[in-house]
């Protein structure tokens, strides 16, 4: 069974539209294609079509053009939308062109940082992928040496480059030397006290930066929030283009309110949402649809 089979039954059925307060449906948008800048270096297009990619969607050809152009950008689109290719490929540009250019990946959580070494040494290939390392609290000790001294890819959380990172400066000097971009993703998480602390953090990272000569170009990507731009901004403090024009495909989607019914009139008491949410989950599951 499909899902439209199971939305034609709710449709149908008395008792659930009668609870029903809105249901608006956003029909299926095809995807927004653009070729691959022309000045990428042929050795990424290749690994990107390796991997399945033969074209970008439209949000990521603007952030990768402004990117390389030396912009700092800030990506808002949905989920699944590609956001990671949008930093990805210009790093993978700078690895590539610049023998020696370095790069840093702020994520909030260790599980994102983990997801995120695996695709980037798929991406780099097995000649390159020691050069993308993991460096948190995880990191044993006989190892921190090697990443400090070969590391071109960096992957932290905001923690770590607080206490283990910049306050030892002087041994990553290589590393800072030739900083090209900071990542941060996650950009939402970052708000409230969490959030000024890292923006210390990073005023902090680049005055390191101006110390040993390189000004690196940040790069922020974050969920559907109301003001991304600014918060980067804040962040961030420098001046950010946004890129929020969505170019990804999207399937057809229902968005429905519903009210459980009214089991008390007199005292306006309503059935659980918890169990009306059981009763549809098993609809759901009746039919063999996926649902969370």
């Amino acid at each position: 069974m499909s899902l439209n089979t199971v939305i034609s039954e709710l449709r149908r059925s008395s008792r659930f539209m009668s609870n029903v307060t809105a249901w608006e449906m956003l029909p299926t948008r095809p995807a927004r294609l653009a070729p691959f800048p022309r000045e990428l270096d042929p050795w990424v297009v290749n690994r990107l079509q390796e991997r399945g990619i033969a074209q970008l969607y439209t949000h990521q050809r603007l952030a990768v053009d402004l990117a390389l152009a030396g912009q700092h950008i800030v990506i808002v689109t949905p989920t699944a939308s590609g956001k990671t290719l949008c930093y990805n490929i210009p790093v993978l540009q700078a690895m590539r062109t610049s023998p020696q250019a370095t790069a840093l990946y702020l994520f909030p959580t260790k599980a994102l940082a983990q997801d995120q070494l695996v695709e980037m040494r798929r991406l780099l290939g097995t000649q390159a992928a020691a050069e993308a390392n993991i460096y948190d609290g995880d990191t044993p000790q006989a190892m921190r040496k090697s990443v400090r001294l070969s590391a071109r890819l960096l992957i932290t959380n905001p923690d770590m480059l607080h206490t283990g990172i910049l306050p030892h400066h002087t041994r990553w000097h290589r590393f800072f030397s030739h900083l090209r971009f900071v990542v941060i993703d996650e950009l939402h998480a970052y708000r409230g006290v969490f959030g000024s602390h890292l923006a210390n953090v990073l005023r902090r990272l680049k005055r390191i930066c101006r110390f040993y000569g390189s000004s690196p170009q940040f790069m922020c990507s974050s969920a559907t929030i109301a003001n991304p731009l600014e918060l980067a901004e804040a962040l961030v403090e420098e001046r950010l283009e946004l890129i929020d024009d969505n170019g990804a495909p999207q399937g057809e989607k229902h968005f429905i309110l519903y009210n459980p019914p009214v089991v008390d009139r007199s005292l306006g008491i309503r059935r659980s949402a918890l169990l009306e949410a059981q009763d549809l989950a098993a609809q759901f599951l009746h039919h063999d649809v996926q649902t969370i």
